[in-house]
This record gives structure tokens, sequence and C-alpha cells, in this order.
């Protein structure tokens, strides 16, 4: 297993430590749902420095992004940030990612830590002209800085106005003293916050400083856990759970994130899908029956009994004291209200669909 550049800070925390995507990660500290709630009402740290950074700039940058993404990041300046998939030759995703424009012509493509080799090699397959991209990702660490208090924990850190940065906004500035500090604002918890990227050796110092700034406003570590379950009250897609190379975009209500403006990786495929109309779509569940947790792989039926899909993600949301769900299911049983069955071990419980985000906060 790799270890973070803050893995000496967990083990010091007493975290509960599990392998994820290749690296020995922070399940928990103390309480799943202490930690998703404190991130609710006052301000949590993740470590997420698993994630993958590839760095992308010069002549031919934006027609190689262009080329492999399915938003449109024509629309991109220097400090905004665009969320994205790489579309597969099958109208499946290879991995949905970050692009962040940080200048004229220079890019950061943040993808998920289980992917960073694949997402690479799908990349370069398209680099056909040379384009100018590195892999930094062994380079930086990251951390998300989540809640309502994030702000008033980390202003004092930083020369940058964080208070005044807009959602999916990117600043580079000094931070804890450190130059040249990557802060965004792209969070996966829905609590609003930041993203601190900085090199592995600046990782303990800004970790430290962060914890002493965020003193009065609550501040607790969280793991793994909580990151799954803030990210699920929020209909937020997982890849590998949620999406996945056989799932397409529009299929995953990201139809936003696909712009046929442009001609991207089988956009003509995409494009016929959404003329016809999808035969299967993410949707969420309420669970209306008291009973085991709905989790990946559970069967849907409809109230016949037949199966028209499964759950794909499901926990016991710690914010709304009541089992949610996300799954595909078969058309017509999209529309909000619609009854279905999850069969958990033979156990049947009755659920209803719901619109995204669970959680209205």
């Amino acid at each position: 297993m790799k270890k973070t550049a803050l893995y000496d800070k967990h083990v010091a925390l007493g975290a509960k430590m599990v392998p994820f995507a290749g690296y020995d990660m922070p399940v928990q500290y103390s309480n799943l749902g202490e930690e998703h709630k404190n991130v609710r009402a006052n301000v949590g740290v993740f470590d997420v420095s698993h994630m993958g950074e590839f760095f992308v700039k010069g002549p031919g940058a934006l027609d190689l992004i262009q080329r492999v993404t399915s938003n449109d990041a024509s629309k991109l300046t220097p400090g905004k940030v665009q969320y994205s998939c790489l579309p597969n030759k099958e109208g499946g995703i290879v991995d949905d990612l970050l692009v962040y424009c940080l200048g004229e012509a220079e890019y950061m493509l943040v993808v998920n830590a289980s992917n960073m080799e694949k997402d690479w090699n799908w990349i370069q397959q398209f680099n056909t002209d040379n384009v100018d991209i590195v892999d930094r990702s062994d380079e930086y660490a990251l951390l998300a800085v989540q809640g309502p208090k994030a702000t008033a924990a980390i202003a004092s850190l930083t020369d940058l106005n964080v208070g005044e940065m807009p959602y999916y906004t990117v600043r580079v500035g000094s931070f804890a003293g450190v130059d040249n500090v990557i802060v965004a604002t792209t969070g996966y918890t829905g609590a609003g916050g930041y993203e601190i990227y900085m090199k592995n050796g600046d990782a303990e110092k800004i970790w430290d400083a962060v914890f002493e700034a965020g003193k009065e406003q609550g501040i607790m570590p969280a793991g793994l856990g909580a990151r799954d379950t803030l990210r699920m009250e929020m209909g937020f897609c997982l890849y590998g759970n949620d999406i996945n190379d056989e799932t397409s975009p529009l299929e995953a209500g990201l139809g936003w994130i696909t712009k046929f403006t442009k001609e991207f990786t089988h956009s003509a495929y995409l494009l016929k899908q959404k003329e016809e109309g999808v035969s299967k779509r993410l949707v969420g569940f309420e669970v209306l029956d008291k009973g085991p947790i709905p989790r990946h792989g559970y069967e849907i039926q409809n109230k016949e009994g037949e199966r028209i899909g499964e759950v794909t993600s499901g926990t016991m949301a710690p914010s709304l004291g009541e089992a949610i769900a996300m799954g595909y299911v078969d058309r017509p049983y999209f529309a909000e209200g619609t009854e279905v069955n999850i069969i958990i071990r033979n156990k049947v419980l009755s659920a209803k669909v719901v619109k995204f985000p669970f959680y209205k906060g």
C-alpha cells in the first residue's frame, strides 16, 4: 500500500486505516456519524492526497482536453473549474474528473485515485500532437477543508481572498507561509469549503496550521467513511459504484456536463442516445420500510416482482436519519414518487424515487 504524506498524522490521531485505491487511508477517526455531522455544522478536514493530478499546458492543451472530455472546456477562463468526464468508445465513462484552468493554456486535471494509470493511458492515446502533459500525482498532497465554517477556519492563513471565491473557482497563492499553493472551491460534500493542493513536503506544516487556525470553529479530521455518506446525501456519483465503463453520462444524469457544441470521443453515439432517450437512468431512493441498508448490487424490482435495475450506492444518511440509495432503473420507472421494491437478502423493502439531492440543507 502507498502512504500519503500525512499517514503519520492519521496514525497519531488513532484513525482506522483501510486499503483504498492502492493507498492506506483513514476511513474514520472517532465516529463516522459525528464526523459527518461536524462537516455539516462546523468544519472537517479530509486527506484526499490519493487523487491524481495531471498538468497540461502550452499549444494544443485545450484541443486535447476538448477531444477527450465531455464538457466544453473552451468556456473556461483562468481561475475557473469544470466538472467533466472522459467518455470511452462504447458510450461509457473512463472516469469523471475536474478540469482546472490555472492560466492561459495551463490546466490541471484531477482524476480518481483508482483510475490514474488508466486515465493517463487513455488521454495519451489522443495526444497525437505531443501536447505537454505531466503526471504529478505522486508529488502533491490534497486536503479538503469542508463545512460552513471552513472560510473562518482558513482565511487568516492565506493572502487569497477565499471568502469571495465562488463555487468551482481556483486561485494560487501563499498559504500557511508556503508559496504556490492551489486553493479551489470544488467540494464533494455539499457543505461548502475548499480543496488545498500542496507539495508533499509541505503537507504536515499546512495540516498543523489548518487545525490550529480552525480550533474556534470546532474543526475535526474526517475519514473516507464520512466523505462517502456526505456525497451520497447530495446524490454525487462515485466512480466504480454509480458510474463506470458501461454507464453513459446521460444515463447517470450527467447530461449537463455533456456538451454537443463540439466533437469528443464517441459524441455521435451520445447525441443519438440523447435524441432517442435513455433506456435506464440513475435515480435516488428513499427507503420506506425499516430494515437492512441497501448496498451496491442489490436488486430493484417493480411492484409486480420484475427486475428493473440495481442499487449502486446506499447508506443510512446521518443528516436525515433514514436509509437512502442510488441506483439505475429501466424506463418507465424514473419518475419522482414511483414506488419500487429493493431486495435485500430475500427481504423486500419498499422504496420510492426521489429527486437529488436527498439532503436539502
